[in-house]
């Protein structure tokens, strides 16, 4: 007779198999470990939690788990990124340090080799990103459902955590620690993960609740906002552009002064910017920065404008137009720099003044556009900001401020590049919490 399933009765279905598992519920039953959230980083680390007779429950918000895995990569989930664990350091902005232990110790290869040991092959795709053979994200979710099953973990659906609490040695009988809140509905744990996500897609029950229990606790939040997220452009000049690209294009952000700078393909939308060169920049990105968008590629000024010179001199007859096409500047947008900048259409290079050469030289290798703000959070795919770095450890993802209470995925300050780098950083943080969680409860049971 097949293995009833661990998946409370209130969980829609279509995530796996369910069939009428128990959810410990009320005050009464001690639980080992809580996990606050059922997305990927919740659901890794339950999974790798386990131990002999182990109570483990994950308390998920919406009525079925890992709502926003199934969004990932467009449905077809970019897992993880290839290439080896050192560069991987680079795309989390400075995040990358705290990050190095669950990367190094829960690698890329490991996490292929997790779902492809349990049937679900990877592919290599466009750029060096790691998706399922299936290119299916609900492939990647019943992986997960059937190993967190298989563990005798017990994951209730529907469970609104309204408030968490951290108890005093022997404030209640039995040694719990946490009492955690879901309306009239208390659970009580020695341990707590809280893995409740960020602010993005807010439909699939990422709405920072993890940030109110964090501060609840004790922990301070670094400013959040949207990462990985288009960007909004004042009297934008180019919105009968949209869909045209750059490839590599130099971006540039000013606040006063150059703050950052990084290549990347820029697209045009209808009111302002995307692309990856666009989202992975735009962690950095705050309303009145202005943007020098690179027009042909990584080219500088002083070289733009002795080319155009040299046209000038060869050239002459030619429409300056036409050259531009040269600089592999797409027609349109050529047409529609020069009317912005007033310089007629059939100007032959040979009329162009020296102040032209100039002023166009330097609107090519650096467009000026004025940022509005980014996209909200139901565009943006990450958040930035979360839970301060510098309170947790990152050897263990155990709090600093509160012993036994651990943190995974996004709601920590940790947002990275487009690729896979954010679900990687699910999973490893996952791994690692769920590490030192089954080595903090084998401690325990070895002294009983």
């Amino acid at each position: 007779m097949e293995k009833p399933s661990k998946l409370s009765p209130n969980c829609d279905q279509g995530a796996g198999k369910i069939s009428g598992g128990m959810v410990y519920l009320g005050a009464s039953e001690l639980l080992d470990v809580i996990i606050i959230g059922a997305g990927p980083a919740g659901l890794f680390c339950a999974a790798n939690a386990y131990g002999m007779d182990r109570k483990i429950l994950v308390l998920e918000k919406k009525r079925s788990p890992g709502r926003k895995l199934l969004l990932s990569g467009s449905g077809r989930c970019n897992l993880t990124h290839d290439g080896d664990m050192q560069s991987f350091l680079d795309h989390y902005g400075d995040a990358g340090r705290f990050l190095r232990p669950a990367l190094l110790g829960f690698t890329n290869r490991d996490l292929v080799a997790f779902f492809e040991d349990r049937g679900l092959a990877m592919i290599r795709m466009e750029g060096g990103k790691l998706f399922p053979q299936t290119q299916k994200s609900r492939d990647v979710l019943k992986v997960l459902i059937e190993e967190c099953d298989a563990r005798n973990v017990d994951i209730a659906c529907g469970k609104t955590v309204t408030s968490v609490e951290k108890l005093g040695e022997g404030e209640v009988e039995g040694g719990g620690r946490f009492l955690v809140a879901c309306g009239d509905e208390t659970y009580r744990s020695r341990l707590l993960v809280i893995a409740t996500g960020g602010l993005s897609y807010p439909a699939t029950g990422s709405t920072g609740d993890g940030y109110s229990f964090a501060e609840s606790l004790g922990h301070s939040i670094a400013e959040i906002g949207p990462a990985l997220a288009p960007v909004r452009i004042k009297d934008y000049p180019f919105s009968k552009l949209a869909g045209i690209s750059l490839p590599n294009a130099t971006v540039s952000i000013f606040r006063g002064k150059k703050v950052k700078e990084q290549h990347g393909d820029v697209l045009f939308t209808h009111q302002g910017l995307s692309g990856p060169g666009i989202l992975d920049l735009s962690r950095y990105i705050r309303a009145e920065d202005v943007l020098r968008i690179s027009l042909v590629g990584a080219k500088k000024r002083e070289d733009l404008e002795r080319w155009l010179q040299d046209r000038s001199q060869k050239e002459g007859a030619r429409n300056l137009r036409s050259v531009l096409a040269d600089l592999d500047l797409p027609a349109r947008l050529a047409s529609r720099v020069l009317e912005i900048m007033e310089i007629p259409q059939d100007l032959k290079c040979a009329s162009m003044t020296r102040d032209t050469r100039i002023a166009l030289a330097e609107r090519l290798s650096g467009f000026p556009l004025v940022v509005e703000g980014l996209a909200g959070y139901d565009s943006a795919m990450v958040t930035r900001g979360g839970v301060n770095l510098k309170e947790v450890d990152s050897k263990t993802m155990e709090s600093k401020l509160v012993d036994g209470l651990y943190f995974a995925g996004e709601v920590l300050d940790v947002d990275g590049d487009t690729g896979g780098y954010n679900l990687q950083a699910a999973f490893s943080t996952g791994f690692l919490a769920a590490r030192s969680v089954q080595k903090r409860l084998s401690e325990k049971e070895g002294t009983r």
